[in-house]
């Protein structure tokens, strides 16, 4: 009999166990779908300007993926005071990792700016473009936003009819306004009356899920078809 750790009989007593080990990986894995990515390419709103990280949207969103048990990880490309051409210089950077549905959050700042509508349109269709060459199946979500009245009423007008324009014309799916029940609500908007508060946030993440959990089930039923 060999003594208990020679190398002959360490190896018999040690292969099974690996071989099981193996096995149990292979089927644990099997199990685990690979996590899909959700980029949210936007500004201070998806950084979550004036609260904790994780009380941002994109980071309640990641909580509602994951109590739906859908293979997503959110991937938070937020960055205050971005713009849309801010953002459409961020893509090509961004889109080294596969992106599988984009949520487009971007616009406000150029609002904010008096930025040509028409500016504004062209940066966001450039950034679609851009992420669909790369990743032809990805999907796409359009965040609508609006301007305050003092802006003009003209320019709002134009300003709001943006984001629908771009979601038609590229078979996105639309978030009208990705701050409804939150804007103009100062007890859910931070002192600057811009920002949202945690509580805020919540209801944004509320309005997103509405849109993005269509989206994320359609893309799982379309992958699992192929």
């Amino acid at each position: 009999m060999c003594p208990l750790f020679s190398a002959r009989c360490h190896f018999r007593w040690l292969a099974p166990l690996l071989c099981g080990w193996l096995v149990l990986a292979v089927v644990v894995g099997a199990d685990q779908p690979a996590a899909k990515t959700v980029l949210v390419l936007g500004d201070s709103l998806a950084a979550g300007n004036g609260v904790d990280p994780a009380e941002a949207f994109p980071a309640l969103l990641q909580t509602k993926i994951d109590a739906a048990k859908l293979p997503f990880t959110v991937v938070n490309a937020g960055v205050s005071g971005d713009t849309t051409a801010g953002g459409l210089r961020r893509i090509d950077w961004l889109l080294k990792r596969r992106v599988d549905v984009l949520l487009l959050e971007l616009g406000g700042n150029d609002g904010l700016r008096g930025i040509a509508p028409e500016a504004t349109r062209t940066n966001l269709q450039a950034i679609i473009d851009k992420t669909r060459a790369k990743y032809p199946d990805a999907k796409v979500v359009v965040a609508g936003m609006q301007m305050p009245p003092n802006m003009g009423a003209d320019y709002a007008t134009k300003f709001r009819d943006i984001f629908p324009a771009v979601a038609k014309a590229n078979g996105a799916a639309l978030i009208p306004f990705l701050l409804e029940g939150v804007g103009g609500q100062p007890e859910l908007n931070l002192p600057d009356q811009i920002h949202p508060t945690a509580k805020g946030h919540a209801v944004v993440a509320a309005t997103v899920w509405k849109t993005l959990e269509p989206v994320l089930k359609g893309r799982e039923e379309s992958a699992t078809e192929k």
